[in-house]
């Protein structure tokens, strides 16, 4: 099994900035992608920002010019940078991995999520 863990969220004001981290470990082969979504309540969950190993990135265009995700490969690590924060950003943020496990299966794991909360 694949283990997601997500963290740093938190209560900040708008303009303001945030950190999320996230790692995947447990019976790992390969990690494809690692990637951040987020969901208010009532609302579907959307797509936040994705980066393949390969450094490919994707990022919703509500997102794009103020968050920045990045990965270490070798611990199965991403990051979100949250800056210029607004409170439309409030959410719960889910981190995502997808990959080859040791059983040479391919898994999609996420997260418990992480509570965003942009004040105004």
């Amino acid at each position: 099994q694949v283990q997601v863990v997500e963290s740093g969220g938190g209560l900040v004001q708008a303009g303001g900035s945030l950190r999320l981290s996230c790692a995947a470990s447990g019976r790992i082969l390969r990690v494809n992608a690692m990637g951040w979504y987020r969901q208010d309540p009532g609302k579907e969950r959307e797509l936040v920002a994705t980066i393949t190993t390969g450094g490919v990135t994707n990022y919703a265009d509500s997102v794009k010019g103020r968050f920045t995700i990045s990965t270490d490969n070798a611990r199965n690590t991403t990051w979100l940078q949250m800056s210029s924060l607004k409170p439309e950003d409030t959410a719960i943020y889910y981190c995502n991995a997808n990959g080859i496990n040791s059983s040479f299966r391919f898994f999609v794991s996420w997260g418990q999520g992480t509570q965003v909360t942009v004040s105004s």
